[in-house]
């Protein structure tokens, strides 16, 4: 568990109500959408704002609300998790070194690969989720960024994430812990001695898949921090305040919507664990997950909503389980109020590392009897062999 404390329900949303606008008394915060901001006749700025590209009173308050779930002095919104992630790979110059995951989201392996070969960044991959392998491959003095997932995607395979920030900080690196999977109601990777957090907030901090958004939370004022900002100004990737209003109304349910699929989540990695169609179950909530230790120390409030099954009879029998469910819909994301399921090497194509038997499941809300149904009607589908 991590030394701070995650804010609850109750302190979230009256964070939320310290950003109304005064004077309403309105329980939801208003969306200002304007994309510019006057000036008055001696051609001074009239409030804080300048033009929408650059910042906005809606975003800047779901930022302030997501600073304090973060315990950060400082987060950034962005109008996809991939320019997040981009914003901070743009601040690696040539010939810098950059530790990362072998197995981890494919969006930014593929943009780690192409400033590789566009910008001559030196990437090294590590293939088991240990601080020895991460200390294995970084390059002290050479090293700028180590760059984790507080739970892989989509193994589920756990990082310790405070052996990696030391790790990482002794080689003279910062740390980077993509933690879309661990919203700040149960991991705070800051407290754990991560330099930045990166979130999809698409995926749990949304919840609803009606919003494409990222964001970023640090408590380094530092020059890396200071580029991160002017690349979103400059590149454009702020989001839109409509989009960043949809964002904090979907953090007042977080908690709420994070533990029932935890929940859901633990009672359908116990019920297949030993099914016989299956290899395996990944899911760190299982003690016999080989990452439930440290997930346990990292994480409060359960184990999240997303697991892997790995199928017994290989790629075309995985791919029929996926076809036979009617409760989980087929479709790529998490962290929503539906369960998905998907055959992810399906989806990352012909150079994807995971294995082509296992399904990524997020999930959901839903009951969870009618989940665990419809996954052994899948499973119990004859193959004709």
């Amino acid at each position: 568990m991590s030394e701070g404390n995650p804010l609850s329900l109750g302190s979230l949303l009256a964070q939320g109500m310290h950003y109304l606008e005064s004077g309403t008394g309105a329980v939801v915060p208003s969306i200002q959408p304007s994309t510019t901001f006057a000036r008055d006749a001696a051609y001074e700025l009239m409030g804080p704002y300048l033009y929408g590209r650059y910042e906005g009173p809606t975003t800047e308050a779901t930022e302030h609300l997501l600073a304090a779930l973060e315990g950060a002095r400082a987060a950034r919104l962005f109008a996809s998790g991939m320019s997040a992630a981009t914003a901070v790979l743009e601040t690696v110059s040539s010939g810098q070194h950059v530790v990362a995951p072998a197995m981890m989201y494919h969006g930014i392996k593929d943009w780690l690969h192409h400033i590789s070969q566009t910008r001559n960044v030196c990437v090294s991959f590590f293939h088991a989720p240990t601080t020895d392998a991460i200390a294995a491959a970084v390059k002290p003095g050479a090293t700028t960024l180590v760059w984790i997932e507080s739970m892989l995607n989509p193994t589920c395979d756990v990082i310790d994430i405070a052996a990696a920030a030391d790790v990482a900080h002794r080689a003279g690196a910062a740390l980077v812990v993509d933690a879309t999977f661990t919203p700040p109601v149960t991991l705070r990777a800051l407290d754990l001695g991560a330099d930045i957090v990166l979130h999809s907030a698409t995926k749990y901090l949304n919840g609803h898949s009606d919003v494409i958004a990222g964001v970023l939370a640090t408590n380094l004022m530092d020059d890396r921090w200071d580029a991160i900002q002017r690349v979103r100004k400059l590149v454009g990737g702020h989001p839109g305040a409509f989009e960043s209003w949809l964002l904090f109304r979907g953090l007042r349910t977080l908690a709420l919507r994070y533990e029932r699929a935890s929940r859901n989540a633990l009672a359908i990695a116990e019920h297949f664990e030993r099914h016989p169609r299956l290899e395996a179950v990944l899911y760190p909530g299982l003690p016999s997950h080989p990452g439930h230790r440290i997930a346990a120390k990292q994480m409060r409030g359960g184990f999240g909503g997303m697991m892997a099954l790995l199928v017994r009879g290989g790629a075309r029998e995985t791919r029929r389980v996926a076809e036979r469910v009617t409760v989980f819909v087929r479709a790529t994301s998490l962290g929503g109020v539906e369960s998905l399921i998907e055959h992810r090497a399906a989806v990352e194509g012909p150079d994807s590392p995971v294995a082509p038997n296992l399904l990524r499941l997020s999930i959901g809300i839903e009951e969870v009897h009618d989940l665990i149904r419809d996954l052994e009607q899948a499973l119990a589908t004859d193959t004709g062999a």
